[in-house]
């Protein structure tokens, strides 16, 4: 196997005491320097160093120091036997296993660093600049001969060239991605602002792909290992510098020595039960600032993390004006993996960050940090070598060098642009042609009462991520109502700075209204409701809709949008077993006159409030990278004309909700909503505010699993979603549920409605009107992660038992891929 001799000494084994059974958290050391690791829970290790060493020493409190000499570069598989001590050290005292909470001189150091956390690095200074370069890195992981003889990589036998080793996992890998960012960092803690700005971006053969790029970074959100918790992947793990990490870590003092002229401790922790979200390793502490110098952090094995075979840390601190210590490097490394087997083929995710040029309490306006940073720059993306000859804070070392031209030659290669285009379909659900994309892909087949089998198919323009315009459509056919149903809508972005965007569309299609309490006008967006292959009960309760809309948007401020849209929609049922008919008054007289067809124009105005929101991309339309991990506020007023374009109802609503991801430390995520909204004149059946129920067998949120569409119906409403996710921290505790990575989850939802008479009198459909005036209730229990990708649920409802064909349990499912 091609390797590149990079490092000059290689070491791999596992540990053991004289028993047999293995040695976790022992420390590996090559003697007389600072390279070490520490090995992990089946004892395992793996260390490696670029410099030539003689001695490995292996030491672990209550065993005897062993040092093993090494006769060859690379020595791996190692088998270590250590002894356990005849007598405690007279300086220390040593414990093994769970460690003591009292008399531990190793907690007495961790409340010193709990006392003083505010008063080291940036936090100490009112403002602060830094430079910041990062350096993101794919490489694919434990490659065998099988996979290089593969014959999918037939024609790319050149890429094997590129091998090299581990120096945390011991496993080979090859290098397939690298990004490199350079920013100016500015930040403000008495207004509690930062502002990063992007001076140049560099990545192997994927030049412009913004999203992949956004969502890499995404994925390695900055931390603080002084927080409680540390978040990667949607989960919280505990810091072992929280304030509760001595309830969840075991600490042990092991030395004490000069770090940079520094007298530091060195304390190792590991987890005190398996399954939960944390780590092992070990860091050094000054003893008079009590900040940390040095540390690292590996996950453990156990912990309940989807696709995530490996996670380590490394963060390095130097010290400014003799008692401040300013990150100068962190490093992070995750092995994906669909597998968690050893031998299975991954995914390295690197990412190293390296920080310089500190500067403080220089004051900048608040309007600074609101500025628009966001517009499209190309040259930033273009920078020439000699920016990163200037800015590049640690030079590249061969194997990343190699990346840029691998990479380069690979592109051009035909096998690999057909596997490239079938990624990306499957990530995006288009098929791109020639500056068109077909799709979505996931959306071809579907189903109804009305339409029978549908069949779908449409497209975009698409000529780059950050085109100014952009054209939608699609055309279907259901095979039992026999018709054509289509969509387009088109959008302008006229300015970037402000994102003024002007957008029109029209829609004729068949559509489950009522599927949510909150209205939308975005003209090709049709619920999973509308064409689901298999429901609950009878669901025919379809409305054909003709929805024509034109308007526009900006965006002053960041993750604040104003839109005003105007549209004009024609309203009627679908099915004959359902009626939206309604009676026709004039000076509150009952004609006698009723009417099956609704012709309705409004005017809408929403304001949308989207703090911490994330998207990539400069264009008229942008991709959120960090969805659902952000909340979301929206206030509109809505304006029905009559007599305008021969519209049927003059009236105003307003609507509005709120939805929040909690993020509950060690106890999970909880994700909640609130909506609340009131129609102020009389209107029919399809322009009022059904309550969303849900008779298909998917878990959708924001609706109410044990109701059927219609069942309530309101003019004025309030209700509240919440569903958590513990995250496998009950069913980690149970023998013979633990290794199964299963995951509780609780829901509850309620709802609040009136219905009021005139909106009674005015109905003529066969849907009787009632309102939830006594509060609607239901909550489920699910266990999710089965199989990984699969939650089941288990839904009851809590009263309105006597409601026809109420439906008191129901069973419904998800699938979906998360960590």
């Amino acid at each position: 196997m091609p390797c590149l001799a990079w490092s000059q000494t290689k070491v791999s084994g596992v540990v053991r005491g004289a028993s047999g059974a293995s040695l976790p958290f022992v420390n590996v050391v090559f003697q007389n320097s600072n390279d070490g690791t520490i090995s992990n829970e089946e004892g395992r290790f793996y260390l490696e160093s670029s410099k030539s060493h003689d001695t490995l020493v292996f030491s672990f409190v209550g065993f005897e120091t062993k040092k093993v000499p090494l006769t060859k570069q690379a020595t791996y598989k190692m088998e270590v036997t250590l002894e356990e001590e005849a007598a405690a050290l007279d300086e220390v005292v040593i414990y093994t296993g769970d460690q003591p909470k009292k008399n531990n001189p190793a907690i007495d150091i961790l409340r010193k660093i709990w006392e003083n956390r505010r008063e080291n690095g940036v936090k100490k200074f009112k403002q602060y600049s830094y430079d910041k370069y990062e350096k993101l890195e794919f490489d694919l992981n434990t490659i065998d001969s099988a996979l290089i003889k593969s014959k999918v990589f037939k024609g790319m036998e050149f890429i094997w060239d590129q091998i090299d080793t581990s120096r945390v996992t011991g496993n080979s890998y090859l290098p397939i991605f690298i990004n490199e960012a350079f920013y100016k960092v500015y930040g403000d803690n008495v207004m509690n602002e930062k502002k990063e700005v992007l001076e140049g971006n560099k990545n192997s053969g994927f030049s412009n792909n913004q999203t992949l790029i956004a969502f890499v970074k995404d994925l390695y959100k900055e931390y603080d290992v002084y927080d409680n918790y540390l978040k990667f992947f949607d989960k919280a793990f505990t810091s072992p510098l929280s304030r509760t990490g001595i309830d969840v870590y075991n600490y042990v003092l092991l030395d004490s020595a000069y770090r940079d002229n520094k007298w530091c401790y060195n304390i190792v922790y590991y987890p005190r039960r398996k399954n939960e979200l944390t780590f092992k390793g070990d860091f050094w502490v000054n003893d008079t600032t009590w900040a940390v110098k040095e540390i690292n952090l590996q996950a453990s094995k156990s912990a309940n993390i989807n696709w995530v075979r490996e996670i380590y840390i490394e963060q390095e601190f130097d010290v400014l004006n003799d008692s401040t210590f300013l990150m100068t490097r962190d490093y992070f490394m995750s092995d994906f993996s669909i597998r968690k087997k050893e031998e299975a083929q991954g995914i390295y995710g690197k990412r190293t960050t390296l920080y310089d040029d500190y500067e403080f309490n220089k004051k900048k306006p608040k309007e600074f940090y609101g500025e628009q940073t966001e517009s499209y720059n190309e040259i930033v993306y273009n920078r020439p070598d000699s920016f990163w000859d200037k800015n590049r804070l640690e030079e590249l070392n061969k194997d990343e060098k190699g990346i840029y031209t691998m990479l380069d030659t690979l592109k051009e290669v035909p096998r690999f642009k057909t596997l490239y285009n079938i990624g990306a379909t499957l990530a995006s659900g288009y098929y791109e042609v020639d500056n068109f994309d077909i799709g979505p892909v996931f959306s071809i087949f579907g189903f109804n009462e009305a339409e029978g089998l549908r069949i779908r198919l449409g497209g975009r323009t698409y000529f780059s991520q950050n085109d100014m315009w952009r054209l939608e459509g699609f055309g279907a056919y259901g095979f039992k109502d026999q018709r054509f149903k289509y969509g387009i809508s088109g959008k302008w972005l006229l300015d970037r700075k402000s994102r003024f965007t002007v957008f029109a569309g029209n829609r004729k299609d068949v559509e489950q209204t009522g599927a949510s309490l909150t209205t939308s006008n975005d003209v090709l967006g049709r619920s999973l409701a509308s064409s689901s292959l298999i429901s609950v009960g009878q669901n025919d309760r379809l409305t054909r809709i003709n929805l024509t809309t034109a308007g526009f948007e900006f965006e002053p401020a960041k993750n604040l949008n104003f839109r005003v849209t105007g549209s004009y929609r024609t309203l009627r049922s679908a099915t004959n077993t359902f009626s939206l008919d309604y009676k026709v008054f004039e000076d509150g007289v009952f004609t006698g006159e009723v009417r099956s067809r609704i012709q309705q124009p409004e005017v809408e105005v929403g304001v949308f409030y989207t703090p911490n929101r994330k998207t990539s991309g400069y264009g008229v339309e942008r991709t959120i990278i960090n969805d659902g991990d952000f909340p979301s506020l929206y206030l509109g007023y809505t304006y029905g004309m009559d007599y305008v374009l021969q519209g049927d109802f003059e009236y105003q609503k307003l609507q509005a909700f709120y939805t929040q991801p909690w993020n509950i430390g060690g106890f999970g995520r909880l994700f909640s909503t609130v909506e609340v909204g009131k129609i102020f004149d009389p209107v029919p059946l399809g322009l009022l505010s059904p309550v969303p129920g849900n008779q298909t067998y998917f878990s959708i949120y924001n609706t109410f699993t044990n109701l059927d569409f219609y069942e309530f119906v309101t003019d004025t409403y309030a209700s509240l979603h919440l569903r958590h996710n513990f995250g496998g921290r009950i069913f980690g505790r149970i023998p013979g549920l633990r290794d199964l990575d299963l995951r509780e989850v609780v829901g509850f939802r309620a709802v609040y409605g009136e219905i009021s008479d005139e909106n009674r009198a005015l109905n003529a459909s066969n849907i009787t009107y009632q309102a939830p005036g006594d509060i609607y209730w239901e909550w489920s229990v699910g266990v999710g992660n089965i199989f990984r990708i699969f939650r089941i649920d288990f839904n009851f409802r809590g009263n309105y038992l006597d409601n026809p064909d109420a439906r008191s349990f129901g069973v419904t499912g998800e699938f979906g891929f998360s960590f």
